[in-house]
């Protein structure tokens, strides 16, 4: 049998977390999961919604040495949570909420007697283990189940740590603004520093101020993954920005110019990350120098029925890509949008991602995002329309400032003006909460 490690960190003495501005060692970590894992409820599938990350950490861990799987579906709604139930019926939840309204069997996050000794040998697990399952939405509004195995999960986050240049006797602390319940904030802000021997933060910090506050408590070198949202919002904020590394994004598109603003804040690169959940993350790009992605060490870009498939490397079955993909060289490509963003109104092709880009980067412009309906208008002609938070701009100003940045056929018809897009907590605007949002605009503004 095939195993590997549950970290990668050589010492027990290492440092595996952060909690505030307290260091936690390899050991400390594995005596909380096998105090955790020996309390465990009988079940196999855990629904870890523990918004500490050192603590959703601590239950992962538990869950792997106990031969558990975690559920990681996109939302927590009672639907999603019933659906979960026909899926796996023994699951529990494990949190850390004073009040937790989950309709599950629940296990509170305990408080570990600092008596219990302190672990001595770091766990193996099988690498065909399946360790997580995570969901997408379905078709038919069921998620979509995708079993991922200890072995795939830890050649995907080591191809990380390589293409991102993290270096072996250097180690980071890894600061998220995304949940660890997420595929990127799992695979880059728990998987990653587990398997790359640095550091994972407990915190989730989401406003300006936190984010900073965060990142001046830790002591060692720090990387920040984060989203074009929660970064565009820092710089607006006007704080002074800590000191790190690198800057990770990824759930959107980023503009150019934000990667520059955020490169020159931050004086560190920022790499933007490529991938789905069916993959993990397979590409990197610097924003700020190239269009083109690169693809982490093995794996593949291939044309195959129409459509680009990826395979190799960490990705153990072949996928194919629901993406617009230019293949451009060996190992590169670009990218043109999600398939099903793909526009073509009056014969001029576009896509959403792409107008969304240049929407957001008009200054003024807090956030924004265009929508295509189900149904062309009354003329048979399909018109866009679009939401924007720009407290400071009026319709004409910011049309005016479109129409320097795109072909007036994509102008939105109508523009609506709002308080906040209802973007979850990955930053990810999902098309039904977009479409709720204008349709709800409309009947307000009729009655």
């Amino acid at each position: 049998m095939a195993t590997s490690p549950l970290l990668s960190h050589t010492s027990l003495s290492d440092t595996v977390a952060w909690r505030g501005n307290a260091p936690v060692s390899v050991a400390q970590f594995l005596r909380d999961a096998t105090y955790l894992a020996e309390r465990l409820p009988a079940g196999r599938h855990v629904l870890n919604v523990c918004r500490d990350r050192y603590r959703f950490a601590v239950g992962l861990a538990a869950a792997m040495m106990t031969d558990k799987v975690s559920l990681l579906p996109p939302t927590h709604t009672p639907e999603t949570v019933q659906q979960l139930q026909l899926f796996a019926a023994d699951v529990f939840c494990l949190h850390d909420s004073e009040q937790c309204d989950i309709a599950l069997p629940q296990l509170p996050y305990p408080a570990i007697p600092d008596a219990f000794p302190l672990e001595a040998r770091i766990p193996h697990i099988d690498i065909e283990q399946v360790v997580s399952i995570v969901f997408t939405s379905g078709s038919t509004g069921m998620p979509m189940p995708h079993p991922k195995t200890w072995g795939g999960l830890v050649r995907n986050v080591r191809a990380q740590a390589e293409q991102l240049g993290l270096k072996s006797g250097v180690s980071h602390a890894i600061v998220g603004t995304v949940p660890p319940q997420h595929m990127y904030g799992f695979e880059s802000t728990v998987l990653l520093p587990l398997q790359s021997a640095n550091a994972l933060c407990s915190a989730q910090p989401f406003y300006p101020a936190d984010i900073c506050e965060t990142l001046d408590a830790i002591t060692m070198p720090r990387l920040l993954v984060s989203t074009p949202l929660h970064l565009r919002t820092l710089l607006e904020a006007g704080l002074p920005l800590p000191r790190v590394e690198m800057v990770l994004s990824a759930t959107a598109m980023l503009s150019p110019q934000l990667a520059q603003a955020v490169e020159s804040g931050f004086n560190a690169p920022l790499l933007e990350i490529y991938g789905c959940t069916e993959t993990g993350q397979i590409a990197t790009r610097r924003t700020t120098r190239t269009l083109e992605w690169s693809l982490f060490p093995n794996v593949r870009l291939v044309s195959r029925e129409g459509g680009v498939w990826a395979e190799g490397g960490h990705v153990e079955h072949p996928v194919a890509l629901n993406d617009k993909i230019e293949l451009t060289g060996a190992g590169r490509f670009l990218l043109h949008g999600r398939l099903q963003d793909l526009i073509n109104i009056a014969g001029k092709r576009s896509s959403l991602a792409h107008l969304n880009v240049q929407l957001t980067a008009i200054p003024g412009v807090v956030d924004g995002a265009f929508y295509m309906p189900d149904e062309v208008s009354h003329d048979h002609v399909t018109r866009l329309a679009a939401c924007v938070v720009a407290p400071g701009l009026d319709a004409k100003t910011l049309l005016k400032a479109l129409r320097e940045r795109i072909d007036p056929v994509f102008l939105p018809r109508p523009l609506l003006f709002v308080d906040a897009l209802p973007r979850n907590s990955t930053g990810k605007l999902p098309r039904e909460a977009l479409k709720n949002l204008i349709e709800n605009r409309f009947n307000r503004d009729a009655a």
